[in-house]
């Protein structure tokens, strides 16, 4: 639902993928003295295991992190997508194909100079989220890299996205974009 909450002005939307980045992100977030929404995909709870430091220290809010570095084709994605990129990454080296993936953590602020200085090192970029692909948040990623990057393009942008249909709660693997609808994602942009 992250669509409708990044038009709120003033509010501020995280989304962590790694524990470490929980911790530190909600320190962050407590602390900011705006509204800060704190988005908890339930998907990572299952799944997502790391050391989390010890003591009080924080993720600057606005600031993404290169996950892994590449230099073909860029992944850009946040949340419990970060590990569905990595393991589309990892698959897509197999045939060649070496991935750089962003991880946004924050929505809003967001860290354009990021997605910029990654568009325009890599040439291609995907961007994968799980909401609906209409009037999601990767269209407007597409948008920033069109405006931003587009003479260092070697080819269009593309989304692998939820679909324009309501989450069906039975069906989630069927519904998300999980690492074997990105993989065909990445292989086209590249061969483009």
């Amino acid at each position: 639902p992250e669509a409708q909450f990044i038009h709120v002005a003033g509010l501020k939307v995280v989304c962590p993928a790694t524990p470490a980045d929980a911790k530190g992100l909600l320190l962050a977030s407590i602390r900011d003295p705006d509204p800060v929404l704190f988005f908890e995909p339930k998907r990572v709870y299952r799944a997502a295991k790391g050391d989390v430091p010890d003591g009080d220290y924080t993720v600057p809010l606005g600031k993404a992190a290169v996950v892994k570095e590449g230099g073909q084709v860029t992944l850009v994605t946040w949340g419990a997508m970060l590990y569905e990129a990595l393991d589309a990454a990892q698959k897509c080296a197999a045939e060649g194909i070496d991935c750089e993936v962003l991880d946004l953590r924050t929505l809003v602020p967001m860290d354009v100079d990021a997605i910029v200085a990654t568009a325009k090192k890599t040439g291609r970029v995907v961007v994968v989220h799980e909401a609906p692909k209409s009037c999601g948040l990767g269209g407007e990623i597409v948008a920033l890299v069109n405006e931003k990057a587009f003479l260092h393009l070697e080819a269009p942008p593309k989304r692998v996205t939820g679909f324009d249909t309501p989450f069906p709660y039975t069906l989630e693997n069927e519904y998300l974009p999980l690492s074997h609808r990105i993989v065909p994602a990445v292989l086209e942009t590249a061969r483009y």
